[in-house]
């Protein structure tokens, strides 16, 4: 990206008279705005009627932004085929797991397994590319929208052949398949390639192994449409990068890593959780795993709201003042190039008319507008921030595949969600002032002093002997309860819980213990939810449950450290955990904590740095940071400090 902070977001002139884009263009450079995405679900405007392409009014509209030194993320239509797709190909349409076909009406309504679906959105793709790839407005191609979002998975007769195809090229046989899916059970035993399908609506619990691949193969297609598109933009527009917008942290139903992997740039949308206490905490996972996803460069905030959403929550809450500004120096501090909305003018009909917008329904004279006008220049005098890093000691590995394989609904407890315990862990590190990254199981740990592992329920031969290699080098290591217990075919570690870790924790659990009550610690923690009956093999007992069982235990490993816990602690006492682990690892904060304070720094190539520190209280701050500089932070203010 060039070295200016990316500001502005989604304009949609086509959903008013043009007669209003002049003074759109005009209010954008009053507010600041350098980039717009353009043309999103634009795809029944540019192609009418099939076949029929009408492309004046984005002529025009990319003019006006190249005349006024506006840029443009522009769209491939794709998120959301016309009316005349639906009805000229019913069978292009998705079908979920009851067999029913869901139709036009909303957005993405289409199976992405779809022969047909493809050839249409090449189609308009390269008609997009062929016309505007050497127009001075386009940065950046927008690869359709948020994939997945409302059509992750479909059940329909073309998925089944494609879920086929895909089975064949992982496992080359049925014996294969049968031995991964342990269709012994149940009678499911498969003699033809033929009788495998998605795994559709059943009387009971369906196939694990069947689910687990069926996840796997419907984020692969996801992807497969992607690169088809990003192949096409690549061979007519070479030197232009492409992206898509991930939902990363938000959105399980594709994997993250598997398409960040294909991204020249990786860019994502965030949006906060009204039910959640503090919001700020759950924006600072995503931006940290976004950034992960960029394998730490900077990425992209596609978009993000000035103020409400426009979802089904009992209540869509505003942004109080200055809220906007924090959320987005918030993402700038991890990483973020660029800060971009949904969308530049709020809509007056349609079924996000209530989401707000950079430029809201009441006009510019209004909180919000002034708020995004302070943003924008506030962002040009940041543009030193463009292009450095945030450098992390920590990795907290997640993986989508595992994430998928404890859904299934057969578990020793519904009440594990491996997400949210990630989440928690994570919000244990932003209260100590740590920032961490995300990472893959089999990713490269090296260069970290300290790794956490949440809740890791399936892992690979290879993730596994990942971690252990990590502690054999000298890292410090956490493990949480029911991690390392199946192989990547959701099959059980024999031997002993957790199956892939025993050596590396110096335990071995027997027995799992769902919990109906916290259970009191000797330690005077509590764990709830969960507990494990756990004898220790190496490793030495830190903490026990009230019949001398261990609940926290270290064994040393090579030249590092595994710490293991056999239940879910509450929050304070994780918060002790972790920090225990934290100083063992050597792992600092940028500032002494100051609660609510958040501290993050980036670092320039040439040794320069920023420092932003955010107050998300009511009350004034000082933070010392560890070159001893104090930077007082106001009541619900933000603060940059060159360093």
């Amino acid at each position: 990206m060039p070295d200016v902070i990316a500001y502005g977001g989604d304009w949609n002139p086509e959903q008013w008279p043009e007669e209003t884009w002049e003074q759109d263009v005009a209010l954008m450079r009053e507010a600041g705005v350098n980039r717009v995405s353009l043309g999103i679900f634009s795809w029944s405007l540019l192609e009418p009627v099939e076949g029929v392409f009408e492309f004046g009014w984005l002529d025009r509209a990319m003019d006006l932004l190249a005349a006024n030194g506006i840029r443009a993320n522009l769209a491939t239509p794709t998120a959301s085929p016309p009316p005349w797709f639906a009805d000229a190909y019913p069978e292009a349409l998705p079908v979920d797991a009851d067999g029913r076909r869901l139709y036009h009406g909303s957005r993405q309504a289409f199976c992405p397994s779809s022969p047909i679906y493809k050839e249409k959105a090449l189609r308009i793709a390269e008609q997009v590319a062929v016309r505007y790839r050497d127009h001075p407005a386009l940065a950046l191609w927008h690869v359709h929208n948020e994939y997945g979002c409302h059509n992750a998975r479909c059940y329909c007769d073309a998925s089944a052949a494609a879920f086929r195809a895909w089975l064949r090229s992982r496992y080359s046989s049925l014996d294969a398949l049968n031995d991964a899916w342990g269709t012994a059970f149940w009678s499911q035993h498969y003699s033809d390639w033929a009788q495998i399908l998605p795994p559709r609506a059943t009387p009971s619990f369906a196939n694990p192994g069947q689910l687990l691949d069926f996840r796997r193969f419907s984020s692969d297609a996801l992807v497969e449409l992607y690169l088809a598109e990003r192949e096409l933009l690549k061979q007519i527009t070479p030197g232009v990068p492409a992206t898509t917008n991930l939902m990363a942290g938000a959105h399980w139903d594709m994997d993250c890593w598997a398409f960040a992997a294909e991204l020249d740039i990786v860019s994502t949308d965030h949006y906060l959780i009204g039910a959640r206490a503090e919001p700020h905490i759950d924006l600072a996972f995503a931006a940290d795993y976004a950034r992960s996803l960029n394998g730490g460069r900077p990425w992209l905030l596609m978009e993000h709201s000035t103020s409400a959403v426009n979802w089904q929550q009992p209540r869509n809450l505003a942004k109080a003042p200055g809220e906007l500004r924090r959320n987005s120096l918030a993402h700038l501090a991890r990483g973020a190039d660029g800060i971009m909305f949904f969308q530049w003018r709020q809509s007056r009909a349609g079924a996000e008319k209530w989401h707000s917008a950079m430029l809201p329904h009441a006009g510019t004279d209004t909180k919000i507008f002034r708020e995004v006008k302070a943003l924008g220049a506030e962002l040009a005098g940041l543009a030193g921030v463009a292009g450095s890093r945030v450098e992390a000691d920590v990795a907290l590995l997640i993986d989508h595949s595992s994430v998928w394989a404890q859904d299934h609904p057969a578990q020793p407890s519904s009440e594990l969600d491996p997400v949210e315990e990630a989440k928690r862990w994570h919000a244990a590190l932003w209260r100590a002032g740590v920032t961490c990254d995300l990472a893959h199981p089999e990713g490269d740990l090296t260069g970290y002093r300290l790794v956490l592992v949440p809740q890791l329920y399936l892992v690979s031969d290879a993730g596994a002997a990942n971690l252990e290699e990590f502690a054999r080098r000298g890292g410090v290591v956490l493990v949480g309860p029911y991690s390392g217990i199946v192989d990547e075919c959701d099959r059980v570690r024999l031997g002993g819980y957790p199956g892939a870790w025993r050596d590396l924790l110096g335990v071995t659990v027997e027995e799992f213990f769902p919990l109906a009550e916290p259970i009191r610690l000797a330690s005077g923690a509590t764990g709830r939810l969960w507990s494990e009956a756990a004898r220790v093999t190496t490793a030495k007992v830190l903490d026990t449950y009230a019949s001398g069982e261990p609940a926290w235990t270290r064994n040393e490993f090579g030249d590092g450290v595994a710490h293991y816990l056999t239940t879910l602690l509450d929050d304070a006492a994780l918060a002790e955990v972790i920090g225990t682990v934290c100083r063992e690892a050597g792992v600092e904060p940028a500032a002494d904590t100051v609660p609510g304070v958040e501290v993050v720094r980036r670092t320039r190539a040439d040794g320069g740095s920023f420092l932003f520190a955010i107050n998300h209280t009511g009350e004034d701050a000082a933070v010392t940071t560890r070159d001893g500089r104090t930077v007082t932070v106001a009541a619900g203010d933000a603060v940059v400090v060159p360093g």
